[in-house]
């Protein structure tokens, strides 16, 4: 999705470089050294600019969108990363305790049953 909105963007911006070099008249859109079809008065022109920007805007908002779910995984995968550890910490833990207590009540068993 961030390479998708990154993709838009640099497009608007090359077509909107493009424009903005290319054209010398007043009423001729030409982009890439080729005339744009169809553009023929200053109105025209001036869409063709909102259009491009509106793209623009369109790749920056889906590049952001995406910048901040991969921020917000990362975040997650840190965190249960963190849970994970401690929970495994607690689970080693508790292994000890009870092999203490293994060792203790086997210890402790044949003296009971000598009696």
């Amino acid at each position: 999705m961030i390479f998708l909105g990154l993709v838009l963007a640099v497009a608007a911006i090359v077509t909107g470089a493009a424009v903005v070099l290319d054209n010398t008249e007043a009423v001729e859109l030409t982009a890439f050294g080729d005339k744009v079809p169809g553009i023929t008065s200053e109105w025209q022109v001036f869409m063709a600019g909102a259009v491009v920007a509106i793209v623009f805007m369109a790749g920056m908002t889906i590049a952001t969108f995406g910048f901040k779910r991969a921020i917000g995984v990362r975040r997650e995968l840190r965190e249960l990363r963190d849970e994970h550890e401690v929970s495994m910490q607690t689970l080693e833990l508790e292994k000890r305790q009870l092999q203490r207590e293994l060792a203790q009540a086997r210890r402790n068993a044949p003296l009971q049953s000598s009696s």
